[in-house]
C-alpha cells in the first residue's frame, strides 16, 4: 500500500500542494485536474524527484526517502517528457535501458519483444527513433517504463501525441497491468480513465477534491445536467447564466447541455451526467498558476 500522509509541497512562498492524504492499493488511479493544478508536483513526490515540505509517503509503512534505491526498483515511470537517443532503435534503447538497471541482454531480449509487441512497435523494432512519430516515440516510451515489471506504474500525461486507436489501445493494456500491481495515471483529458480507473483523484485549490469511483463523483451533479435548444438571439443570455458543458448547432438553434442546480424548465431534458460534465463544472473558474 501506497500512503500519502498530509503532504504540503511549497516554492518559496507559493504552495502548490496543501496537505493531501491519499491510500494506493492495487487497481488504476486516474489524477485528473486541470494542467496547473498540481498533478505533476504530486507525481515528481511519488516518483521521489522532489521531496514534500511537509508530511510523508510511505510505502508498506516505510517512508520511501529512507527506502531510497529500494523503493525506486519497484517504479515504472512516464513522465511527460522523457530523454532518449534519436539514432537507436527501440530494441537498442530498451536494451541500453535495462543494461542501466543491471539486467543481462539474455533475461531482457524476451521481455523487450513482448513490451514492443503489446504497444504495436515490433515491426519498427529495428528502425532508427528519429523517424518515428510523436505518437510512436510516446509508445517507447511507455515500453521503457514497464521494462522492471514494476509493482507501482506511475504515468503523467502519458496519451500526448497518441491517435484516438493508439489510446484504445493504450487503455486496454492499462487494465491488464493493473489487474496486479498499482497504476498511477495523471491527465486532463477525461476520456484516457473515464471507463478504466477504479477511482478518480481530482484535486482543487490545492487541495484535494474528490478520490471517488468515476459513478460516486458523476452522481454528485444527479439531477443538474439539462439539454435544451436556443435560438440565437437568446445564446448570450443563457450562457451568462448557466455552466455551459457543450453546444451544437442545429438549424437555427443550438443544442445546449448545461448545469443548474434548482427547479428546471419545462422544455429542458434531465440528462446521466458524465466525468466530464464535472471536470468542466468544476473547474470553470480555474485561474491556477502553472505548478511544474
Amino acid at each position: 500500500m501506497l500512503v500519502v500522509q498530509n503532504i504540503t509541497k511549497k516554492y518559496g512562498d507559493f504552495l502548490a500542494l496543501d496537505s493531501i492524504n491519499l491510500e494506493f492499493t492495487n487497481g488504476l488511479y486516474g489524477l485528473l485536474a486541470p494542467n496547473g493544478a498540481g498533478k505533476t508536483t504530486l507525481i515528481k513526490m511519488l516518483t521521489t524527484l522532489i521531496f514534500p515540505t511537509k508530511g510523508e509517503i510511505l510505502y508498506n509503512g516505510k517512508n520511501i526517502l529512507e527506502m531510497d534505491e529500494s523503493y525506486r526498483t519497484l517504479l515504472g515511470y512516464l513522465p511527460q517528457q522523457f530523454g532518449y537517443y534519436k539514432n537507436y532503435s527501440p530494441k537498442q534503447y530498451l536494451l541500453y535501458l535495462a543494461a542501466l538497471k543491471g539486467m543481462s541482454k539474455k533475461e531482457t531480449l524476451p521481455i523487450i519483444e513482448d513490451l514492443l509487441q503489446k504497444v504495436a512497435l515490433s515491426e519498427v523494432a529495428n528502425k532508427k527513433m528519429r523517424k518515428f512519430s510523436g505518437g510512436m516515440i510516446q509508445r517507447v516510451g511507455i515500453a521503457q517504463s514497464l521494462l522492471n515489471n514494476p509493482e507501482i506504474l506511475i504515468l503523467d500525461e502519458p496519451t500526448a501525441g497518441l491517435d484516438p486507436k493508439e489510446r484504445a489501445r493504450f487503455r486496454q493494456l492499462l487494465s491488464e497491468l493493473a489487474r496486479d500491481r498499482l497504476v498511477i495515471v495523471s491527465t486532463h483529458i477525461v476520456s484516457d480513465i473515464e471507463s478504466i480507473a477504479n477511482k478518480v483523484i481530482m484535486i482543487k485549490n490545492q487541495q484535494l477534491l474528490y478520490n471517488e469511483s468515476v459513478e460516486s463523483i458523476c452522481a454528485t451533479l444527479n439531477d443538474a445536467v439539462y439539454e435544451t435548444s436556443i435560438k440565437y438571439e437568446n445564446l448570450e443570455s443563457f450562457r451568462e447564466q448557466y455552466t455551459i458543458l457543450s453546444e451544437k448547432q442545429d438549424k437555427d438553434h443550438m443544442i445546449i447541455r448545461f448545469i443548474h442546480k434548482g427547479t428546471p424548465e419545462p422544455d429542458w431534458t434531465t440528462l446521466n451526467p458524465q466525468l466530464e460534465d464535472v471536470f468542466l463544472y468544476e473547474y470553470r473558474d480555474n485561474e491556477q498558476g502553472e505548478v511544474r
